[in-house]
């Protein structure tokens, strides 16, 4: 192995450990107050409906028409079948099985 690529190597895995591993290191050893807690609760929804949203609306970097958006016609009940049963399986099934039949129909 050349010495070039190991010193990347070791210096994209110590750029990609010290960002996660740092904050970690310094916040177990303080206390959040109840309003950062409360916001750093909000992370974790927020990342998902920005990535969610960005496969649902958006085709090919542009708006989808809702005529042959399928993965947006499925997302309707599923995201019913979430609220109502609050299971993270029967949500899953019931979304493949749902663009499976829309793709089988519309596509």
């Amino acid at each position: 192995m050349r010495w070039d690529v190991l010193i990347i190597i070791l210096g994209s895995a110590l750029v990609t450990f010290l960002p996660r591993v740092v904050p970690l290191m310094l916040l177990s050893r303080m206390t959040l107050p109840e309003w950062g807690v409360r916001w750093l609760s909000h992370v974790p929804i927020s990342v998902m409906a920005a990535l969610v949203g960005q496969e649902l609306f958006l085709s090919d970097g542009k708006w989808a028409p809702l005529s042959s958006n399928v993965e947006l016609l499925a997302a309707i009940p599923t995201f019913l079948v979430a609220i109502k049963t609050r299971s993270l399986l029967g949500t899953v099934v019931v979304g493949i099985v749902i663009i499976m039949l829309l793709r089988y129909w519309i596509a």
